[in-house]
């Protein structure tokens, strides 16, 4: 019987497995170069980016922090970037000047357009006495079939689109007026209604949305509800007066002015008219146009004879005398001489700010020792310490008013501003020179590794490294602040807070 043909194996390769084997290699490499995109990806979606407006050749687009253009100045109005953080940028565009008529759109860094279920996507500004504008935080006003609501940036709805408008609360953030059918009402920056629409007009009583909302209904009737939905008031006065005394209230009841509290308890029959603000023992009040203080009885404790007086912290008052600032204690013991235009006290820090008449700043400490003096250019209560210029050097302090080294304080910086022979430079954490001596003026490196330089009257910047990006082109006499990011720097106006190209 003869035997059938086999294959020889033996000193010969066999192909199949080979192939096999090749395959399977292919697939591991190809999964893993998969794998490493996927990664590669996720980490360049999940890179912390900030955005800032952009404004060159007289059109409007977007920078990041590196100074790289993320959408091409494209458009006649600025672009709104509600939040630094996320990549939502607001444009406006077909801007009917006769009409005042425009259209608004969402992009994000992909030059996509989100958000598209609105006929309008704006922020909502507020601004203080000062015309300092801001955004209220995390919210968008959005319109939909001819009706205002509220979502939030990452386009959750959080005020359903049934509102007639929507607006700030002038000068009081977290506080937004709802009207509806004619009425007003009130929500927080969450969207929770604090008052229903039911009232012809809402104000603030005090200079935070904490101290509640005063109520006007039809009837011109005044009332008062807190922040936590609380009616502190009925809508039965005459007026309530927008000044916060704590707990008590001035109301007009019949023509008559009285200071209540909220179970309608009169006090100071007498001085109503001359209450201006609380303390922890009374009131400031007012009398002949000087100010003094009286406690809830009217009896006097200190004598009405300062052209201001405030209480900045417990027992201790922010009084003016002969047109000069100085800070007295409730014995009006004299804490800091009356030699200053100007005094503040920055709690955070446990601080006495003063300025004199040729904007020197002296730095009181708690105990009311002048501990420092120069002009103050920083007051970082983030990082707990205090920037002075002082005979034409940048110095560094912590709250406790001690020197320290500009390495130890900016502990994330790769470059530090250093000075010799009258020049700027920079050097690194170990002291070593990275930029040599030759600018005239510079800047510490900001929060995105530039630093500014300036040299023959004009400035420019520097990166992380100490390369230049943009040699000294730039005549910035009226900016405010100088700060670069990549090429550009940031706009005269710091309430746009935009950058630019002159």
């Amino acid at each position: 019987m003869g035997k059938g043909k086999r294959y020889e194996t033996e000193g010969q390769l066999n192909y199949q497995k080979v192939f096999a084997v090749i395959i399977a290699i292919v697939v591991i490499v190809m999964f893993i170069f998969i794998i490493k995109g996927v990664f590669s990806s996720t980490e360049a979606t999940n890179e912390n980016y900030e955005y800032f407006a952009l404004y060159a050749s007289n059109k409007w687009g977007v920078i990041n922090q590196e100074g790289n253009i993320v959408i091409e100045p494209s458009y006649q109005e600025m672009i709104i970037i509600p939040d630094k953080t996320k990549d939502i940028f607001l444009c406006m565009y077909n801007i009917n000047e006769e009409t005042g008529e425009y259209e608004t759109k969402a992009l994000n860094s992909k030059n996509e357009e989100i958000f598209t279920d609105y006929e309008q996507i704006e922020v909502l500004e507020n601004f203080d006495n000062n015309n300092n504008i801001w955004l209220e935080e995390g919210i968008l006003r959005v319109k939909k079939n001819g009706k205002y609501g509220l979502i939030d940036l990452d386009g959750k709805e959080i005020l359903p689109c049934e509102y007639d408008e929507i607006t700030t609360l002038k000068g009081i953030e977290n506080s937004l007026i709802l009207t509806k059918d004619g009425k007003k009402g009130l929500a927080n920056n969450k969207g929770n209604i604090i008052i229903e629409p039911l009232y012809k007009e809402i104000i603030n009583l005090g200079e935070t949305y904490k101290e509640g909302y005063i109520t006007i209904n039809e009837q011109d009737k005044y009332g008062l509800i807190s922040t936590t939905k609380k009616q502190i008031l009925e809508n039965k006065f005459d007026e309530i007066k927008q000044i916060y005394l704590n707990n008590y209230y001035i109301v007009k009841e019949n023509g008559v002015d009285k200071i209540i509290n909220s179970s309608g308890e009169q006090i100071l029959e007498n001085l109503v008219n001359q209450v201006q603000s609380p303390t922890q023992r009374g009131f400031i009040i007012k009398e002949n146009d000087l100010y003094g203080e009286v406690n809830s009885s009217g009896e006097k404790l200190i004598e009405s004879k300062y052209q201001d007086l405030k209480e900045i912290k417990e027992g201790i008052y922010l009084a003016k005398q002969n047109d000069k600032y100085g800070i007295i204690d409730i014995h009006e013991n004299i804490k800091v001489p009356f030699e200053y235009t100007e005094i503040a006290y920055n709690d955070k820090a446990n601080l006495f700010i003063a300025e004199d008449i040729n904007y020197n700043t002296s730095i009181f400490d708690q105990d009311y020792n002048k501990k420092i003096e120069g002009v103050l250019t920083e007051l970082n209560t983030e990082k707990s310490y205090i920037r002075m210029r002082i005979n034409d050097e940048y110095k560094y302090y912590n709250f406790n008013c001690e020197e320290k080294p500009n390495t130890e304080i900016l502990t994330d910086n790769t470059l530090f501003l250093s000075k010799k022979d009258g020049k700027y430079g920079y050097v690194d954490k170990k002291g070593n020179v990275v930029v040599e001596y030759i600018y005239d003026d510079a800047t510490e490196q900001n929060e995105y590794g530039f630093v500014a330089v300036k040299k023959d009257g004009l400035w420019g910047s520097l990166n992380s490294e100490g390369k230049e990006i943009i040699e000294p082109k730039y005549n910035l006499e009226n900016n405010l602040l100088i700060n670069f990011i990549g090429k550009w720097h940031l706009g005269e106006d710091l309430n746009m807070n935009y950058y630019c190209e002159k």
